[in-house]
């Protein structure tokens, strides 16, 4: 084919010669080799609504994106917006949509807005990484535990957390529920170091009626170490339209409840044990 030379040649023949050569597979580099056309805009204009031929497209993991952003831009999103969307470097955006045209120009509103967004996502980032800095550095103050600071920890975690005896209700027996796996955990192995076997223990769910019951209770058997089988029945919480509830993510798994079956000499020791260890009894004992 005998090509024109020239910027400024007439369109409509430019233009059926660049579509002859696309539908003939050629990438977009190999065309304006050709043509000698090393304008970006006007090969995109003589270009306009020819597909890239298939071997010009490599898979790799970021397909998916890719093709979100070109249907962003093709909205008449922008670099910045695309960028806040997707989580993509702009140098990326810009290879993927560099074929698309642009559009209208953002209002200086708009742009500022975007620019505040960016900054606090930022923010918001160097907190997150400082947050999980300060975390960890405390983490590893605490080292492993002795048996006798799991003993004391696992009595104060009871007392916090644990069913109480009344004068006007006697309820002496041991008793535990919470939500948090970390709690539940401490408080087994604070079990363990007393002597407590397992074969005592009696597990129930309580949790919303609305929620997934079997998968709370698997999750907290996986966590324990115990069949679903040995699981009593779970206690649902009914629903009270008045209220709004929060806890409605994938991560709601309700409360645990520990029983330790016979239990009443236990509670009585933890009774006497905390009271040693409060101000006044450790005051009076030293």
């Amino acid at each position: 084919m005998t090509l024109l030379n020239g910027k400024y040649a007439d369109f409509e023949v430019l233009r059926t010669q660049v579509v002859t050569l696309r539908q003939q597979g050629l990438s977009r580099r190999q065309i304006r080799d050709r043509t000698h056309i090393d304008n970006n805009d006007l090969l995109n204009r003589l270009l306009d609504g020819e597909p890239a031929p298939a071997w010009t497209r490599r898979p790799n993991a970021k397909d998916d994106l890719r093709e979100r952003a070109r249907e962003l831009r093709l909205k008449g999103l922008t670099y910045d917006q695309i960028q806040a969307e997707l989580g993509c470097s702009k140098s990326s955006i810009s290879l993927w949509v560099r074929d698309l045209p642009r559009p209208a120009r953002r209002d200086p509103k708009e742009q500022a807005s975007l620019a505040a967004r960016k900054r606090w996502d930022h923010e918001l980032a160097i907190r997150d990484e400082e947050r999980t800095r300060t975390k960890e550095a405390a983490k590893a103050e605490i080292g492993r535990l002795t048996d006798r600071e799991l003993f004391m920890a696992g009595v104060a975690l009871y007392w916090a957390e644990g069913s109480k005896d009344k004068t006007y209700a006697r309820r002496e027996r041991v008793v535990f529920i919470n939500s948090d796996p970390g709690v539940i955990n401490l408080y087994l192995a604070w079990l363990d170091l007393l002597g407590v076997e397992r074969g005592r223990l009696r597990f129930r769910v309580s949790i919303h009626e609305s929620a997934d019951v079997e998968a709370a209770e698997q999750y907290w058997a996986d966590l324990t170490r115990t069949d679903t089988s040995a699981f009593q029945r779970a206690t649902l919480k009914k629903h009270n339209p008045k209220t709004v509830r929060k806890n409605v993510d994938e991560g709601y798994r309700g409360c645990l409840i520990v029983v330790v079956r016979q239990s009443a000499e236990l509670y009585r020791r933890v009774e006497g044990w905390w009271s040693g260890m409060t101000v006044e009894g450790a005051r009076r004992n030293a």
